[in-house]
């Protein structure tokens, strides 16, 4: 946590700010946004919001009654919609002189590195004293294909809160956080309060609530995006987004110094889940690579070869030696997984197990071409040699 100002990001699904059952926006609602961000930045806090609904104003604009299966047709009613939701923002938040810039992003910008570094750049700048706007940001839908997409808006604001290193990330939903069970047909349904680990609420909690008609995803989404953002150090919560002033109060409050501290306190305090921040929090560069970085192939290793990377002295360094096969298409300094072949012990066939991610030092073309060899014979083979390793770059997610 930075002392002072927060940076908090906050995430709007699709029905939080588009009523079912009127298709019109949630002004109201919309409103009470812009004052809870006009009154976190009057105490000296910075704010991104991640707005879904691009399809969903879209759908509305053209009286489309259902969510569309085609590609083409979502992609052309999140270009009607897009244009018209940012209208709708920039006019509220006008009314208070805040300025407003659209974010578009796709999982193509973040996997590349020059254009994560480009993206984390651009909302630090339009934060900034200089600028001082608020972000909207939303997944680029006008462009993104389906094996390129973040799927649902609370993966891409984890991966923003991450991004630009946020003290919290609020997902706003229609319940009061995660529930033991479905509330509303469970009376006995218990509250999460306070979360130290997503592993430890996937146990305890119900997560078979669906998403609405107008959106994506649900509370296991959360959940992933709560893991996401946790392992980045973001402090997590889930709240009622029909009350977001109760955002102000919960960053006001800040952090439980321990769970039993939290399970007293939230007494007193919106109904809201929490999610505490990791503990053992992965460096920005190992979360961007496991979490940022959408992986476009893999490299097959031997057991010799992830015995070695896993030792403590190796660096997390792969020697070409020990690629024994490729898999898929990609450029130099793009993501991987690592699988580690194994024969099982039943059929005695070889299975590929993954165990972690990387980036690659090379094309999938030239791992191709000089897998299996010894690193004296990479400029032989390619007639240059830029690193002796396939990757060294390397993180680590399992045990084979």
């Amino acid at each position: 946590m930075s002392e002072g100002g927060k940076t908090v990001v906050i995430k709007l699904g699709t029905s939080s700010i588009l009523s079912e059952s009127t298709m019109q926006p949630k002004i109201r609602i919309m409103s009470s946004i812009v004052e809870t961000v006009l009154h976190l930045r009057t105490t000296g806090h910075r704010v991104i919001l991640v707005c879904s609904g691009a399809i969903g104003v879209g759908r509305v604009r053209m009286g489309m009654q259902e969510r569309p299966k085609d590609l083409g047709q979502r992609q052309a009613l999140a270009a009607l919609g897009q244009l018209r939701l940012m209208s709708l923002w920039d006019n509220l938040f006008g009314v208070v002189g805040i300025n407003v810039a659209q974010v578009l992003v796709t999982r193509a910008d973040l996997a590349d590195s020059n254009r994560y570094h480009n993206a984390r750049t651009t909302l630090e700048t339009l934060m900034s004293s200089t600028i001082d706007a608020v972000p909207i940001v939303n997944e680029n839908d006008t462009v993104s294909v389906y094996e390129m997409r973040f799927g649902d808006n609370d993966s891409l604001s984890a991966i923003t809160a991450g991004l630009v290193d946020a003290d919290f990330l609020f997902l706003c939903t229609d319940v009061d956080g995660l529930y033991t069970d479905n509330p509303r047909v469970c009376p006995d349904a218990r509250r999460l309060d306070i979360v130290r680990s997503v592993d430890e609420a996937r146990r305890a909690a119900s997560v078979k609530t669906l998403g609405s008609s107008f959106g994506t995803g649900g509370m296991q989404t959360k959940l992933i995006a709560a893991e996401l953002a946790t392992a980045a150090g973001v402090a997590t919560v889930i709240l009622n987004g029909e009350h977001p002033e109760n955002i102000l109060r919960i960053v006001q409050h800040g952090l439980p110094k321990s769970v039993e501290d939290g399970a007293q306190a939230t007494a007193a305090e919106p109904a809201h889940t929490m999610f505490l921040p990791s503990q053992s929090r992965l460096p920005a560069r190992k979360w961007r690579i496991l979490h940022a970085m959408h992986p476009v192939g893999s490299l097959i290793i031997d057991q010799g070869a992830y015995d070695r990377i896993s030792s403590r002295d190796s660096g997390g360094r792969l020697l070409p030696a020990g690629v024994v096969g490729v898999q898929g298409n990609w450029e130099r300094l793009q993501a991987v997984r690592l699988l580690v072949r194994r024969q099982t012990t039943d059929t005695g066939a070889p299975e590929d197990v993954e165990v972690g991610r990387a980036l690659a030092n090379y094309t999938s073309v030239e791992c191709e071409r000089i897998k299996g060899l010894q690193s004296a014979q990479i400029y032989e083979v390619l007639g240059c040699a830029d690193s002796q390793y396939v990757t060294d770059q390397i993180v680590l997610t399992g045990q084979v």
